[in-house]
């Protein structure tokens, strides 16, 4: 992982681009990444889990990805789901600027990249994709996904991947809670849908409008 924290606004180091060569959706890819985001390398092994074991996404409506880095998860939400309008969402602006760019690469023009406040917060998703940022501690990562589940439409599914060793079934258990508690009238159900490894994909499920 790049030494220079991801999950800042502006990183410290020079934005250096290199290319990346990925396979997204089944095809090789030619991307570019840098420093100063989230696995710069590739697709990390969290990701990489989240996009093979995840139920196909929505093929309409609004998808989301959660620090989306250099994009690996919005640009197959993308790639799968041609007809459906997909943000991707950051604190880096340097991760902004790829996504964006690679978007634009691979001909996508169904993605919106943007810094989380500006997205119109009467958007709802049908589905929801995110590697969250464990790392930034329990309360910044509380109040990223308070920001984010309760924006899911009725029927919406978030998949969340989580490795074990990190609190995936703690933070199982407290969505459960929390999100009853806040929401009870949006009926969220929250469960494991899968184990690979050492990472779990956790479902979050809103049941009401």
């Amino acid at each position: 992982m790049d030494a220079d924290h991801y999950f800042s606004s502006q990183p410290s180091t020079p934005l250096k681009r290199r290319p990346l060569q990925v396979v997204l959706a089944g095809e090789r890819r030619t991307l570019q990444t840098g420093g100063g985001i989230f696995s710069p390398d590739g697709v990390d092994k969290g990701t990489a889990i989240l996009l093979a074991d995840a139920p196909a996404p929505s093929p309409t409506g609004n998808l989301l990805d959660i620090g989306c880095g250099w994009g690996p998860i919005a640009l197959t939400l993308a790639l799968r789901s041609p007809e459906a309008t997909v943000y991707a969402v950051d604190v880096n602006e340097r991760s902004i600027e790829l996504t964006g760019d690679n978007a634009k690469a691979l001909g996508l023009g169904n993605v919106r990249v943007s810094m989380p406040d500006d997205v119109d917060p009467e958007v709802r998703f049908t589905t929801i994709w995110s590697n969250p940022p464990i790392r930034v501690g329990k309360a910044e990562l509380h109040a990223i996904l308070l920001t984010w589940l309760p924006r899911l439409a009725e029927g919406g599914n978030a998949y969340l991947v989580v490795q074990k060793n990190l609190g995936s079934d703690s933070l199982q258990r407290w969505l459960g809670v929390e999100l009853a508690e806040r929401f009870p009238e949006a009926g969220f159900e929250v469960s494991r849908d899968s184990t690979s490894k050492a990472f779990r994909i956790l479902r979050v499920t809103r049941t009401k409008p």
